[in-house]
């Protein structure tokens, strides 16, 4: 079965790469000859060192310091913008999460921007009016993301398409094997509610069967008002098992106060937005993701 399920991934992953290097397109390589990926922030750049980290004649750098965090408000700064200028290819998430898109391409006219989020397969969830661009965390989507990434990477820098695709089925059967063990871990939770601290974890939870009952703090940083508050507490209240889930990259202020109200016990659930950007990191989604079904176990038994 193990190796039935390896080659239809192989194959699947070969039928959404078929358009590599289909437009004949020509290498925009720098000077001394390497061809220099972007990467907008965090979750983007572990998709990246595994699709094209360790390749000759390839770099790739993280735009971003990689304690930045979700992009939501971010303002690009000089140096980000002297990065971009040397780049042949800028790998973004999508979905509004780089909302100074406008200002880069209006900058950088003939910067090749690779969408991770382009291709449809990837059903987006509304925040009010908005996506909500946290895509990643959904397994699925986070293969989706790298099969779409490799596409387009393909198209950039055919020169090193087969490299580009051997890594990139690597790393979707790794990822696959995690989405496996996380519904073997989670789908018979006997708990399914949660209270989460922003709007990171709608697709994570629409994969593995959970109910946002509600959600602390929209946007990190600002504190809800004292009607949220009490509205939270309330349903925390109505709750037979009561869990909140702060994140590590932010203040869990407002769910300490919470969990006091409540009685409810905190944990942590990580939306993987910070981490090192070094070799280890090719490997942080899968432990963060492992790390929360772990989390989730003991808070949801």
């Amino acid at each position: 079965m193990k190796r039935f399920v390896s080659i239809l991934l192989a194959a699947v992953l070969s039928v959404c790469l078929a358009g590599c290097g289909a437009n004949g397109g020509k290498s925009a390589l720098k000077d001394d000859g390497t061809f220099r990926i972007v990467t907008s922030f965090y979750p983007m750049y572990i998709d990246v060192i595994n699709i094209a980290g360790g390749i000759d004649g390839v770099e790739v750098v993280n735009m971003t310091k990689p304690q930045t965090g979700c992009l939501h408000d971010y303002q690009l700064t000089p140096e980000d913008m002297k990065a971009l200028e040397s780049a042949d290819a800028f790998v973004i998430n999508g979905s509004g999460m780089e909302s100074f898109m406008e200002k880069v391409t209006g900058a950088q006219k003939d910067l090749k921007v690779i969408d991770a989020s382009k291709t449809d397969t990837i059903n987006l969830l509304m925040d009010g009016d908005e996506p909500n661009p946290h895509v990643w965390m959904s397994v699925t989507y986070a293969m989706a993301q790298v099969k779409a990434i490799t596409s387009q990477l393909c198209e950039a820098d055919p020169a090193h398409e087969q490299a580009y695709k051997k890594n990139a089925l690597d790393y979707v059967m790794k990822l696959d094997k995690l989405r496996a063990d996380m519904h073997a871990g989670l789908d018979w939770l006997p708990n399914k509610d949660i209270v989460t601290f922003h709007e990171a974890f709608p697709y994570f939870a629409k994969e593995f069967q959970l109910n946002i009952v509600s959600v602390i703090e929209r946007e990190p940083g600002t504190e809800p008002t004292p009607q949220e508050l009490e509205e939270t507490i309330e349903k925390i209240h109505a709750l037979p098992h009561k869990a909140l889930f702060a994140e590590p990259q932010y203040s869990p202020a407002a769910a300490e106060t919470i969990a006091r109200e409540t009685g409810a016990k905190l944990y942590q659930l990580d939306p993987v937005v910070t981490g090192e950007a070094n070799e280890q990191a090719k490997d942080a989604y899968i432990h963060a993701m492992r790390k929360n079904m772990e989390v989730l176990q003991e808070a949801l038994q």
